[in-house]
């Protein structure tokens, strides 16, 4: 999951740069939904856009948590959440480290814009659903190691 989920973002990242950045808005859904390029320097809501590097720095830490902690996934739906938070912070770090201005003070690219939510991109949408479905796992009791707290310690495989 964590590989098809970074190739979408990087992939759309790449196309919505090298055909919209600077040149036009496309509009779909009546003019609801508008593709157009922003750069993002700061957090979610472009919050704290002078701490780049910051993010960078926490960035880099999640995915060595997350890299760390799949040693003991067993429970799949941990490992769809943590797939999805792993490509999510991966996509984004990549833009931090390889985009202009420069390495760890690069800016996101967010190109989807539903005009009444800020811009965002698909490693926002993998952090945002992976975010949601571990506190789904976490509220049903259901660990990493695939045991449940709570009852008797069984496997949940077919999550």
């Amino acid at each position: 999951m964590a590989v098809l989920a970074l190739a979408l973002d990087v992939g759309t990242k790449l196309l919505v740069v090298a055909e919209l950045e600077g040149r036009r808005t496309v509009e779909l859904l009546g003019g609801q939904l508008l593709l157009r390029v922003s750069r993002n320097s700061g957090a979610a809501f472009s919050f704290a856009e002078g701490y780049t590097v910051v993010f960078t720095a926490v960035a880099i830490g999640v995915v060595i948590a997350i890299v760390r902690l799949a040693r003991r996934l067993q429970s799949r739906l941990w490992a769809l959440s943590l797939g999805l938070l792993l490509a999510g912070a991966t996509g984004n770090l990549i833009d931090r480290l390889f985009r202009s201005p420069g390495p760890g003070r690069g800016a996101v690219v967010d190109f989807i814009d539903f005009q009444v939510f800020p811009s965002f991109n698909a490693a926002d949408s993998a952090i945002t659903v992976g975010a949601a479905l571990a506190v789904f796992a976490t509220f049903r009791g259901i660990e990493v190691d695939g045991t449940r707290t709570g009852r008797a310690d069984r496997a949940d495989r077919a999550a």
